[in-house]
């Protein structure tokens, strides 16, 4: 009994770190939608690094968890297509031709863009409402290590 209990206390010690390793450095997600496709599926799921999430570590091209601009509660998925101070010019019905990314903002699009609610439609997002970034898929099993470059 008393090597039971003290088990289960060395056990439950774990747990603080567990907690703080899976919502601050890096976490699981469930990806839900076809916005991505074909880069990633409905339901996989993926490993977000949440740490160090500064400007100067995202470029154009990397995958990123955010909170939607248009309901916090919700995590969306995209891929980075501009940086600040860059010039693009959205692909749908965006107010305008053209789009300079202030500063501190990133341009994010879905790589399935007929299916995607992203800054073509919303506009720039802040910095501030990434979660992190994606850095593999872990579920299914056969798509672990799946390509994440967009052709």
């Amino acid at each position: 009994m008393h090597q039971g209990i003290k088990t289960t206390l060395i056990t439950l010690t774990w747990f603080p770190v567990l907690y703080t390793f899976t919502n601050h450095i890096i976490q699981p997600y469930c990806i839900n939608g076809f916005s991505m496709t074909p880069t990633f599926n409905n339901n996989d799921i993926v490993l977000v690094k949440k740490y160090n999430m500064k400007s100067s570590n995202l470029t154009k091209g990397d995958i990123i968890m955010f909170r939607s601009p248009e309901n916090p509660e919700k995590l969306l998925t995209k891929r980075i297509k501009g940086l600040q101070n860059e010039i693009i010019i959205p692909k749908k019905d965006y107010p305008k031709n053209q789009v300079k990314i202030p500063r501190n903002h990133l341009w994010v699009e879905g790589d399935n863009e007929f299916h995607s609610i992203d800054s073509n439609k919303f506009g720039p997002i802040s910095q501030g409402l990434v979660v992190g970034k994606v850095l593999s898929v872990i579920w299914p099993l056969n798509r672990i290590g799946v390509d994440l470059e967009y052709r």
